[in-house]
């Protein structure tokens, strides 16, 4: 039996946080999230790290070699967040959280460290399958908390174990697992599950058959509870190629800190993890072979000035139609953003090139800003980026919602007192 994936990423930066943190990486054989911490800009400088590293792995390795592979390139990761806190003050503390499968064949394999979350969905049961390396988890594992106050617990966000922060051994947890046909993954920054419940994204990943169109449900879900943080879903499907009438695709998406250009020294070279997987591939496969040598004369003055202009017109024509093609994606895309007084959505992206501008007004709604919350407010002063007409509209309903829910909130929130530790925990961390 032949196993593919089927695999989808989506991030948003949620309605609160001021920049996303969080990375994730999907493609053929691996899988990967990481949620970023330590300030404005360490945090994504982290889960990109993180991502960077793992994403050239992805490519088909032997089974035996899997846990291996994931433990040096985080081990790598680590060494590096190391290295960028000493040489930067203002990145002292960064670190991530990371969760990564790896497949080879019908074997996967999976390393974890911090609160990120691994589901698996089998026959309609949702099963957590990682353990948080929370505070609030080690007061439950050693009987002080139940699970239902750590929920509400006011330290539930602090980590024990990350990458980066400081330059202790990695403490990973390790598992190989088999692929079944017919399992849903999903990888979940806690801005989807802190705000969600299990019931709600069992319902979503059970009712909703496309990876990408599940992820961005998710993902809607936790705007629609507030947004308080960045949210970040991969979820990839098992299936048995030989029972399905298409084929996958093999592409690697890239999403949140990971898909932007900030990363000049790491591993990743413009910043898209992506990139760099389909670089170390083309690298293998289209080495010359030392062994062949080639017997053909050198070609005479005027073949090289022929095949400098088929050269020159061919890479001409490439970039005309990677550029028509760039453009025309753009407009399969929308984005929402004020409009004078008023929420407006657009159709295309917030840039331009030279004068030519990448985005048109598509709607004016009758919703105005100055009737916002000022949290939504200042989540408008950024576009909010959508890949369809739908998730954009979505962002409207829940930027109305904002206002409709403003009146009479009880902000005033209760929280449990902290037990009091007897036996001595890990030094935590605070995430972001």
């Amino acid at each position: 039996m032949s196993i593919q994936l089927r695999f989808a990423a989506r991030s948003d930066v949620g309605l609160v946080r001021a920049s996303n943190q969080d990375s994730g990486y999907a493609g053929p054989h691996l899988l990967v999230l990481a949620d970023g911490m330590g300030g404005p800009a360490g945090g994504d400088i982290a889960s990109s790290v993180a991502v960077a590293h793992l994403a050239v792995l992805d490519d088909a390795h032997g089974a035996d070699d899997l846990l291996d592979l994931l433990r040096s390139a985080v081990d790598a990761a680590h060494a590096e967040l190391m290295e960028r806190s000493e040489a930067d003050p203002d990145l002292t503390g960064l670190g991530t959280t990371c969760i990564a499968i790896l497949r080879s064949g019908n074997k996967l394999a999976m390393v974890h460290i911090g609160d990120s979350r691994a589901y698996l969905l089998r026959d309609g049961e949702l099963t957590q399958v990682t353990t948080d390396h929370t505070f609030v988890q080690y007061l439950v594992s050693t009987g002080r908390l139940t699970a239902e106050q750590a929920e509400r617990h006011p330290q539930r966000n602090v980590i024990l174990r990350a990458l980066g922060d400081n330059d202790s051994e990695v403490q990973l947890d390790e598992s190989l697992r088999e692929a079944v046909p017919g399992d849903r993954w999903l990888l979940a920054s806690d801005g989807l599950f802190g705000v969600v419940s299990a019931e709600t994204i069992t319902e979503t990943l059970t009712e909703v058959d496309d990876p990408g169109a599940c992820a961005e449900d998710l993902i809607t879900l936790a705007l629609r509870a507030g947004g308080p943080d960045n949210v970040t879903c991969v979820i990839a499907d098992v299936l048995d190629d030989t029972l399905i009438s298409a084929t996958p695709s093999t592409s690697p998406q890239v999403v949140g800190a990971a898909a932007t250009d900030r990363l000049r020294t790491t591993r990743g070279g413009n910043g898209s993890a992506a990139r760099a997987a389909a670089l170390m591939s083309a690298t293998r496969t289209s080495s010359p072979d030392p062994a062949i040598e080639d017997d053909d004369p050198a070609p005479s003055p005027a073949r090289r000035w022929v095949g400098r202009l088929v050269a020159t017109l061919l890479i001409l024509g490439t970039v005309l139609g990677l550029g028509y093609a760039g453009y025309s994606w753009t407009q399969t895309q929308y984005f929402v953003s004020p409009y004078g007084d008023y929420v407006a959505v657009y159709r295309g992206i917030p840039q331009e090139v030279g004068p030519i501008r990448l985005a048109s007004l598509h709607e004016r709604t009758d919703l105005r800003v100055d009737s916002l919350t000022p949290v939504a407010q200042d989540r408008l002063e950024s576009p909010i980026t959508r890949g369809s007409l739908a998730a954009a509209e979505d962002v409207v309903d829940t930027l109305r919602d904002s206002v409709d829910e403003s009146a009479g909130r009880d902000d005033e929130a209760t929280a449990e007192p902290t037990p009091e530790a007897t036996t001595a925990a890990p030094s935590p961390t605070e995430t972001g």
